[in-house]
């Protein structure tokens, strides 16, 4: 994907939510910032910390990231806590 594709699909998406099915198997919006708890020591963070996710991004690759401390992280090093 360029990134002439990548902006006309983004033109669609809004950094301060993420759309998640739950364990119920339903759909459900995370409004930011939302919880998330990380799974392994990255960067400044550290396995078991909660953390909030101020926005979610995608890179060029379609990866998606959490913006934590105005800092990027891939989305699998952190797993969603939904109350």
């Amino acid at each position: 994907m360029n990134e002439k594709q990548l902006t006309e699909l983004l033109k669609y998406s809004n950094s301060k939510q993420l759309y998640i099915v739950n364990w119920k198997n339903l759909l459900k919006v995370l409004l930011c910032p939302f919880k998330a708890c990380v799974k392994h020591d990255i960067g400044e963070l550290f396995k078991g910390q909660e953390v909030q996710v101020e926005e979610v991004k995608v890179t060029i690759e379609l990866v998606m990231v959490y913006i934590i401390k105005n800092k990027a992280y891939y989305y699998y090093h952190f797993e969603i806590v939904d109350d």
